[in-house]
């Protein structure tokens, strides 16, 4: 060896035949216990023990995804169609490994993402929060062929983000009190519609006089990603919204396969644009091109957005309804907009306000609608509209947006519903049976401690009563909701004593208020119309 002073030398060790006799045994136990302690773990994992040495750059999907084996835990990033690994899935396909259980926000379109997988029967278990406009998915689970473990977004975000960081659980607020810590919700029904699997309830704990319920952590055998950028260490930059879920899958796998569009030589990023450090990527691939499609391709053609084509008294109720939403909002406000007519309500805001619209997504300060033509796929909202962002906006992850949601640092949150009791419970994501859109982030938004509002039609269709004494449905949250607005009246809840008729629309009478409204109400002393 050389020293400090530069003078090379060598050091001869003189070892008694005894001791280097004992030394050589003691090695060959070493070895011994090694290797029967690496046959107990899955033939992956010794894979990554070295992914930090070995080249991670590989040619093709095909190669990245061949020892994907049937039965494994697979964690998809993506929100919607926004940010999904194409060639992931691709390959994933085309190796017909079959009886997956997969981790995803959603499950893609049916002809497009997670989708094509669920129409081979690749995937037999969906670990998600949203089942949205996938006729597929949706089928396969009524009809007892597919199992679904329905989880609030923010909650699925927070327990893969506590796998990566190695905590095996944690409590949330997040739907205490509903279907989801009671148990009994059905994962797999047979084919009868009698329930094969159900799930468990969960374990509560009170804090500070508040009700929480315990999670698991979520880890899988391999995360597919999609990032925009990487270098060949496995650092990744994301680009706007497609970040969602991606940073935080990668984390929690044994091993995370990304894709990018490009790949360049270390030291081309600087240390402060990445979004992920590689020692969570193990396998790169760049994918010779995207489709990226568009699930609402939403454009802003100098219309009034969101009433273009409505008439007749359908339209006057929602405009109603939206315009009056409009005054919920304070200069200065943090505002979460659910799908529908509340985002319509920030087509609405004063003259001189000024609000953050987030999206939990990942974005904060969420700009109009695109002109024509310059729409960006990488950049939607929630309900997977094409946005823009403005002067001041903010992009992150999936996990560190319902962070700032349910640590109460969202002001208002704007939501519809299908029922609301006359104590503030909701209910809003799911009719057993017949209709599974799934809870997505609502659980968590109301939840959360902000200041809850709901916009939605007086009545269901045949006039059957939405407000209520008491939900039918399963719920969203218990004793959530501080005011209704709907197309007749607004009210204020009070979670002890009910309630309040505030305000009633103009040409409509006490009595038609009274007979639309399944439960009793107390009348404001200052009755005013909007």
């Amino acid at each position: 060896t050389q020293s400090t002073w530069g003078l090379n030398l060598t050091v001869i060790f003189v070892v008694p035949t005894a001791i280097m006799s004992r030394c050589f045994a003691l090695s060959h136990l070493v070895l011994l216990q090694t290797a029967r302690r690496r046959s107990n773990f899955a033939w992956y994992s010794s894979q990554r023990c070295f992914s930090s040495t070995s080249n991670k750059v590989h040619t093709n999907a095909d190669e990245a995804v061949a020892d994907i084996r049937s039965g494994a835990t697979v964690l998809v990033g993506g929100f919607g169609l926004c940010g999904i690994p194409e060639h992931g899935i691709a390959a994933l396909l085309k190796s017909g490994v079959k009886d997956l259980t997969v981790v995803s926000n959603n499950c893609g379109v049916d002809d497009f993402g997670l989708g094509v997988l669920l129409k081979t029967r690749q995937i037999k278990r969906m670990i998600s929060s949203y089942v949205g406009e996938n006729a597929e998915f949706e089928r396969q689970y009524l009809s007892g062929e597919l199992e679904v473990e329905l989880t609030p977004q923010g909650t699925l975000a927070e327990r893969i983000r506590a796998g990566g960081a190695g905590i095996p659980a944690f409590f949330t607020p997040t739907a205490a009190g509903t279907l989801i810590q009671e148990g009994g919700f059905p994962i797999k029904y047979n084919p009868d519609h009698s329930v094969n699997i159900e799930s468990e309830p969960r374990e509560t704990r009170t804090f500070n006089g508040r009700e929480y319920i315990m999670e698991h952590a979520i880890t899988g055998d391999f995360a597919l990603i999609k990032a925009y950028k990487a270098d060949t260490r496995g650092n990744l930059v994301f680009r706007n919204t497609a970040r969602n879920f991606n940073p935080d899958m990668a984390t929690a796998a044994k091993i995370t396969i990304a894709e990018v569009e490009e790949i360049v030589e270390p030291g081309q990023l600087r240390p402060d644009e990445i979004h992920l450090p590689g020692i969570y990527v193990h396998r790169l691939l760049k994918g010779n091109s995207y489709q990226k499609r568009i699930e609402r391709l939403t454009l802003d053609n100098g219309q009034s957005i969101g009433m273009a084509g409505e008439k007749g008294d359908a339209a006057i109720r929602r405009q109603r309804i939206v315009r009056r939403a409009a005054k919920e909002f304070k200069d200065g406000m943090y505002v979460n907009l659910g799908i529908g007519m509340p985002t319509l309500a920030s087509n609405f805001v004063p003259a001189g306000m000024k609000i953050e619209l987030q999206s939990e997504n990942g974005l904060l300060g969420m700009g109009p609608y695109p002109k024509p033509g310059m729409q960006d796929p990488d950049l939607i909202n929630a309900g997977k509209e094409t946005v823009t962002t403005i002067p001041g906006s903010s992009l992150f992850s999936s996990s560190q947006s319902f962070a700032m949601i349910r640590g109460g640092h969202v002001d208002l949150t704007i939501l519809g519903a299908l029922q609301v009791s006359e104590f503030g419970d909701l209910a809003n994501w799911i009719i057993p049976g017949k209709m599974v859109k799934g809870m997505g982030g609502a659980m968590d938004l109301v939840s959360s401690g902000s200041r809850v509002v709901v916009t939605m039609e007086h009545t269901a269709k045949g006039n059957a009563h939405k407000i209520l004494s008491d939900c039918k449905l399963p719920l969203t949250g218990k004793r959530v909701v501080d005011r209704i607005i709907t197309d007749l009246a607004v009210f204020d809840v009070d979670k002890k004593r009910g309630l309040t008729l505030i305000e009633i629309a103009s040409g409509t009478s006490m009595e038609e208020v009274k007979a639309n409204t399944g439960c009793s109400f107390h009348v404001s002393s200052n009755l005013s119309e909007f």
